[in-house]
């Protein structure tokens, strides 16, 4: 029986989809459950993204739907797609949400970041000291925690890469997390990944003063339009946040937006990251 499972993008867009066919063919969820001998829940989950939805169920869906081809075969492909394992699904045992999942499929990413380097960009050394300090310990799972964040920088370098916008704060940069030493790496990392022409990395500095990123980190990704509509993701250690309402992305989006207009160009960026390389040089 189909269980829980933390949906993908197109697992998302197959919900909405049998979500909108329901609707269309003016049926409640409790109309369908009786129809289909399902409870009323199962049908409120598979909607939702909640639950895996078994080829047999889905024929049945689009059978009392009246789906025909080719939409019934868009529909049957999209499923198979959804349900493909990612790299992510290694580290189940130490990550929760769906955050991952989402990131791989996206085709853009834009990140604000006020006290970490991005998560996509750090190097493994950075990684473990951040990881270290966030938990207070070495625990057993601190090694596949940066072996994992690691995994993640592989999408930087796949065909049809995602293009990333990123902004971090000057602050992030001049925190020593593991020391001097691993921190210049780092900075040295950074420098290297800016030069990427699918990666567009801005630095908001001090000078700037007051700003409207004060209230902490956000995350918009971006997919084929054919696929998903932008989500905006916020990460707090009182749970992650997913905006999925157009009113609240857009938002997000201007935030971001006047963030980005803040920062320094590409250019003054890469020059900045070279003087802070020096002063730590100077000082190990």
């Amino acid at each position: 029986m189909p269980g829980a499972h933390n949906p993908t993008v197109r697992g998302r867009r197959l919900a909405r989809e049998l979500h909108d066919l329901r609707l269309r063919a003016n049926l409640m969820p409790a109309d369908v459950g009786k129809r289909l001998g399902w409870s009323q829940q199962k049908i409120m989950r598979i909607e939702k993204a909640l639950s895996k939805l078994s080829p047999h169920d889905l024929n049945e869906l689009l059978d009392l739907y009246g789906v025909s081809s080719p939409q019934r075969e868009a529909l049957l492909q999209l499923s198979k797609d959804a349900w493909k394992r990612g790299w992510w699904t290694a580290y189940r045992d130490i990550f929760s949400g769906t955050f991952l999942s989402l990131e791989d499929e996206a085709t853009r990413i834009r990140s604000w970041e006020p006290q970490l380097v991005p998560g996509l960009l750090q190097t493994p050394d950075y990684a473990r000291s951040v990881t270290k300090a966030i938990r207070g310990e070495d625990t057993p799972e601190l090694d596949r925690r940066v072996a994992a964040r690691m995994a993640r920088r592989a999408i930087l370098s796949r065909p049809h890469a995602p293009a990333l916008s990123l902004v971090v704060d000057e602050g992030a940069l001049r925190r020593l997390h593991g020391g001097g030493q691993v921190m210049r790496a780092q900075l040295e990392s950074l420098l290297v990944d800016s030069k990427r022409p699918n990666i567009d990395l801005r630095v908001i500095a001090f000078s700037a003063g007051s700003h409207p990123g004060l209230d902490g980190s956000c995350t918009i990704l971006s997919f084929d339009p054919e696929i998903y509509s932008d989500i905006a993701y916020i990460e707090s250690s009182g749970g992650d946040l997913y905006l999925e309402g157009e009113p609240e992305v857009e938002q997000a989006r201007l935030q971001f937006n006047r963030l980005f207009d803040l920062a320094l160009s590409p250019e003054s960026t890469q020059e900045l990251l070279s003087q802070l390389i020096k002063e730590v040089s100077l000082e190990l």
